[in-house]
């Protein structure tokens, strides 16, 4: 009997692995691992250097952890999704492995790569087996009473809880790896190593790999979760996990991040401490935006969820888009959130929505410019959620409310960051100047300070955008 193989992509942990837990029940040896290097793909879906390192880092950081339980993880070069089912079967054969595991990905092009790797190596005599992985509960059977994919977040989440009563899809699950020696990991990272993009921002404050997100998430529940509901939406305050990156990468299981909020939450996964049944629907928005992916899988070919919005007139404006990538809008809030994106890697989900909103109905641009942008710059960029966050934000996709929904961005920025502290943080121009005038500095403090007037007056701006979305 062969070795069994285990095909890492999303999932770069070693614990709660479906996959990798079901390689090692009954085996009587390590299985091999194999990770494929794909740039030529990763560029062609808008990923950045910053996405690109971390997850290369988090992989380094794999080898090692499988090391030590005598799993070699094998890199093998696939510039495009074509060429993994060959990549493949290659190490297949050269590992003597009968057996291929992996969790499954729900994107189109991902699940294409994986049908065709099934049937290559099927026809070679490999058995495959394919795992749910990605999501805390079983959000990919979820239906409506019609039959239908769920279209809007609550009733979703209504039936993720009810489902979560009485099934164990939620449960995390041990992986017992067979005795074996250790293995020098030694070639494999320096192999990733040289793979290595430079990033384009500053992500010293990204430790990769998976014990580091361990010790952010517990760093979190003990210190913060209990304020989370309090604290999220304040981009100068440390009141979001931080864990975003480790989750796209799947250094650490959504699965692994409840079953923590639910021990602090004295067993509950509602009804109990505020900041921590918030936190858990935070997660099962993360679920539920898979759940779109695999229900309406056409938002992952640049079309809208509803495709009544495929008629809106967007403007072609590249000298507006530059503005915004660059954080010269006019508008502090907005400006401040682009120039934290652009030089960390990441941006507060409050302000994601702001210059979302912003992008696509105040400029009227293209929100799918503004969704490759923030895919070739966020350290944690994952499609389900960036694609299903800019959808929401324009109105195209999964929001119940109508596309009225507009947010003000000096409104928004006199709420969230009441004293100026962190448009002061990012925007240097606006250092010195004190709240309130900071949310929308007059004409002669512009000019003083070298900070440009706004792009569009807010009521203008919104009412184009209704009369725009309303005729498409």
């Amino acid at each position: 009997m062969g070795r069994p193989l285990v095909w890492f992509r999303a999932d770069l942990r070693v614990r709660d692995h479906r996959a990798l837990a079901a390689a090692c029940a009954g085996a009587d040896e390590p299985p091999v691992g194999v990770f494929l290097i794909a740039h030529d793909q990763w560029k062609r879906h808008d990923w950045g250097a910053n996405r690109i390192w971390f997850m290369l880092s988090c992989a380094i950081e794999l080898a090692e952890a499988l090391a030590a339980h005598g799993v070699e993880l094998v890199v093998a070069p696939a510039p495009r999704f074509e060429e993994a089912p060959r990549a493949i079967l290659q190490v297949a054969k050269d590992h003597d492995c009968d057996r291929l595991f992996y969790n499954i990905e729900y994107e189109v092009n991902e699940t294409a790569r994986d049908q065709a790797t099934r049937a290559l190596l099927e026809s070679e005599g490999i058995e495959v087996s394919s795992f749910h992985d990605q999501m805390m509960g079983a959000g990919q059977d979820l239906r409506t009473g019609a039959g239908d994919f769920y279209r809007v977040f609550t009733p979703f989440s209504k039936a993720w809880h009810a489902n979560a009563e009485g099934d164990d899809q939620h449960e995390v699950v041990s992986v017992r790896f067979p005795d074996g020696p250790r293995v020098d990991p030694k070639r494999v990272i320096e192999a990733l190593r040289s793979a290595l993009p430079k990033p384009t921002a500053d992500l010293s404050g990204w430790k990769p790999g998976e014990q580091a997100a361990l010790e952010r998430l517990d760093e979190f529940i003990e210190a913060r979760v209990s304020r989370y509901s309090e604290d999220r939406d304040f981009p100068a305050v440390r009141g979001t996990s931080g864990i975003s990156a480790y989750l796209a990468t799947g250094a650490i299981s959504a699965r692994t991040c409840l079953a923590a909020a639910r021990d602090a939450n004295k067993g509950n996964l509602h009804g109990g401490d505020k900041g921590i049944d918030t936190w858990i629907k935070e997660l099962i928005w993360r679920d539920f935006y898979k759940h779109v992916l695999i229900g309406f899988p056409h938002v992952c070919m640049r079309r809208p969820m509803k495709q009544d919005a495929a008629s809106v007139p967007w403007r072609d404006d590249d000298e507006g888009f530059e503005a915004w990538c660059e954080g010269r809008t006019g508008y502090p809030i907005v400006d401040a959130a682009m120039r934290q994106l652009t030089s960390t890697g990441w941006m507060h989900n409050r302000l994601r929505m702001i210059v979302a909103m912003f992008l696509s109905k105040h400029l009227l641009i293209d929100w799918r410019r503004g969704e490759a942008f923030f895919m070739r710059h966020l350290v944690d960029g994952d499609f389900a959620s960036n694609n299903g966050g800019w959808q929401w934000s324009s109105s195209t996709g999964a929001d119940a409310a109508p596309y009225f929904r507009i947010f003000n961005p000096t409104t928004q920025s006199e709420r969230f960051d009441k004293k100026g502290e962190f448009i002061r943080r990012l925007v240097s121009e606006l250092a010195d100047v004190d709240a309130p005038a900071i949310h929308n500095p007059p004409d002669l403090m512009r000019s003083a300070t070298d900070y440009p007037m706004p792009m569009v007056d807010h009521a203008a701006a919104r009412k184009r955008a209704l009369d725009a979305f309303s005729a498409s």
